[in-house]
């Protein structure tokens, strides 16, 4: 069964195959976002830099964490406890889950969100497979199914093709993946008429596919009544552009028609410094904007 992110709650153990790191990092972002919004207490296993790389998405979502992280309500278990954790006898993993939701509901919490990084588990010394692992977290949620959530992600970069394809059978629902353009260096995903999330870097290798997706969001607002003028792009999560693709999102706003502008939004300074000496600055077709962009209109 297919699951939206944003309608999890207790009860629901979902399985995820992210399709490179920046999507690793958008899944995760969400689904921990989702749950502190939702007053459940979270705990995130870090395990080779994941931590790291989740809390630089949610600043980049403008998911404030500072307080949760104070309060308890986010708590994200350290390397090398995760990985002891693993080496651990199941029944003491089952123990320590069980204390885990226990001591979020003492804490006023409405339920635990349990997720992170399980790559341990394929480390000689470990103390099950990946399957009695899930066949035990299964049994977790069965005996907490009004307080336990939980998402299992198995990214490509940590664990092999054929316990990728074993878990994938294992798990009865899994998370509705968003169509987008992911070539492991840059992540694409349309959020509205006219509107696109980037992440990752941007270079030689995926030029071509920027100047597609302006022509294209160029259309698709042309096309619709109700669109804005602005063809806008969320940068939060862009980490590099080279001189030449800075270039090219100059030209393609020059080739605009006058009724319309490209607008970046939310541009790191390094990025917004590159554009700016290519051109941007002096482009009254290419502006950019602090906050992400709004929502679609209603229909009229």
């Amino acid at each position: 069964m297919i699951r939206l992110a944003d309608e999890l709650s207790s009860g629901d153990h979902v399985c995820a195959i992210p399709d490179s790191a920046e999507h690793l990092g958008e899944i995760s972002a969400g689904y921990v976002a989702h749950g502190l919004a939702r007053g459940e207490r979270v705990v995130y296993l870090d395990d080779d830099g994941a931590a790291d790389a989740l809390l630089r998405r949610l600043n980049e979502d403008g998911v404030d964490v500072a307080e949760p992280l104070r309060l308890g309500q986010f708590e994200i278990v350290p390397e090398e406890q995760t990985r002891q954790t693993f080496r651990s006898p199941l029944s003491d993993i089952h123990a320590g889950i069980t204390g885990q939701v226990i001591r979020s509901l003492d804490d006023g919490w409405r339920g635990t969100r349990l997720t992170g990084q399980m790559h341990a588990a394929l480390v000689p010394g470990a103390s099950g497979t990946l399957p009695e692992y899930d066949g035990l977290l299964a049994r977790l949620i069965r005996e907490n199914e009004r307080a336990l959530t939980a998402l299992c992600l198995f990214d490509h970069d940590h664990f092999p093709d054929d316990q990728i394809d074993i878990m994938r059978a294992l798990h009865r629902d899994h998370l509705a993946v968003p169509g987008a353009y992911d070539d492991g260096l840059l992540r694409i995903v349309r959020i509205g008429v006219g509107k696109a999330r980037l992440a990752g870097q941007i270079d030689h290798s995926n030029r071509p596919k920027i100047t597609s997706l302006l022509h294209q969001q160029l259309d698709s607002v042309l096309r619709s009544p109700d669109a804005p003028a602005d063809i806008a792009l969320d940068m939060a999560s862009v980490r590099f552009i080279d001189v030449a693709s800075a270039v090219a999102f100059v030209h393609a706003a020059e080739s605009f028609p006058v009724t319309h502008r490209l607008v970046l939004h939310r541009v790191r300074p390094r990025v917004e410094r590159i554009l700016e000496r290519c051109g941007a600055a002096f482009s009254p077709q290419l502006g950019f904007a602090d906050g992400a962009p709004g929502p679609d209109p209603s229909p009229r």
